[in-house]
């Protein structure tokens, strides 16, 4: 066994056999990880951003040849995004933004609904449990011709309203057909990250409730939301970041090139296909930071916990623990206090 003197386990920088050892096994088995997140994240952005520095292949305007490779243009890209093409992308990002903000918040509503009912004891919760996620299971593509059908001139949807809705050729009609037909698919999603989040709250914390006076919304304010709170967060983290990314819904619902729908993923798309390639990738940098930077906020600010241990030591300033929300049992007059209660209880 080897030994240390004083100074050796003082100095942090000596570290014995064993810990090198512990460091190197680490080491190998997070090199795949890191392997493949190299592989599919950080090369595609270094290409990304290699290609929205060269411009569309064509005749050079300062000699008047076709030139056969892709021209050097520098940041020419970035620069027409915010000037030339800055309508179109402005739209897209306020497309993007709206579709992300909106359809994310009627989700997370209509989801803890779901959760709660699937996870009530009731007879037949299995079939109710089903039916609820066929919406999720059903793919993206075969949902948007479906709501096609519903949203048609002569469709469903203006049979009920009892009106002649242009719901594909509109403005805030076709915006609205892409939110009503994007909750319907994905609020069942964070209905049943939700549900996992209930099953886990003790049923003694709520008969403790019970017995405090606590009614029903103060249950539900006090004890479910707060516990539930990590695997809601993460659901709903996971959701926004799906919905800035929206894609197939608006492309097969409404159509390509629609300025009331189309969003930076299909902008990218569009220009993409035009052989814009340099025009492209710039969006697609754009995107890919806009996306980040939501992404690191909501970490930040809702305090969404993607990967630590659930036993924290309270932090300075951290709230009070559940109970300390729900109402004190009053002690009726000659009731002995047991030994070890809080005498603020009493």
């Amino acid at each position: 066994m080897t030994t240390h003197t004083p100074a050796q386990a003082a100095d942090p920088h000596h570290r014995s056999k064993g810990a090198k050892a512990q460091s190197r096994l680490a080491m190998i088995l997070i090199a795949p990880t890191v392997l493949v997140l190299t592989v599919v994240i950080v090369i595609p952005i270094i290409q990304s951003l290699i290609q929205s520095l060269y411009g569309k292949p064509g005749l050079d305007p300062e000699t008047g040849f076709y030139t056969e490779g892709e021209p050097f243009i520098g940041l020419e890209n970035y620069t027409k995004i915010f000037t030339e093409a800055g309508g179109r992308f402005w739209t897209a990002m306020f497309n993007t933004t709206l579709f992300g903000v909106v359809t994310v918040l009627l989700e997370t509503i209509l989801g803890v609904a779901m959760a709660l009912i699937m996870h009530r004891a009731m007879r037949g919760r299995g079939i109710v449990r089903a039916s609820i996620l066929v919406p999720w299971a059903i793919p993206t593509a075969v949902s948007a011709i479906l709501w096609g059908w519903i949203f048609n001139q002569n469709g469903v949807a203006n049979a009920i309203l009892g009106q002649h809705i242009m719901w594909a050729s509109g403005n805030w009609g076709a915006k609205w057909a892409i939110i009503i037909a994007d909750v319907w698919k994905t609020a069942p999603y964070i209905g049943l990250l939700t549900l996992a989040g209930l099953q886990v709250i003790p049923d003694e914390v709520y008969e403790a409730a019970k017995i405090d006076g606590a009614n029903a919304w103060r249950r539900f304010t006090a004890i479910t939301l707060p516990l539930v709170k990590p695997a809601l967060v993460v659901a709903v983290l996971f959701r926004a970041l799906d919905a800035l990314r929206m894609f197939d819904l608006p492309y097969i619902l409404i159509g390509p090139r629609k300025a009331s729908v189309e969003t930076m993923s299909m902008l990218v798309q569009d220009e993409a296909s035009n052989t814009r390639y340099g025009s492209a990738a710039a969006y697609a940098l754009i995107l890919f930071l806009y996306v980040f930077i939501i992404a690191f906020a909501f970490v930040k600010i809702l305090g969404a916990d993607l990967g630590a241990s659930t036993e924290r030591k309270p932090r300075k300033g951290a709230k009070l623990p559940v109970t300390a929300f729900l109402p004190k049992r009053r002690r009726p007059a000659g009731e002995p206090v047991a030994q070890g209660a809080n005498r603020s209880q009493s």
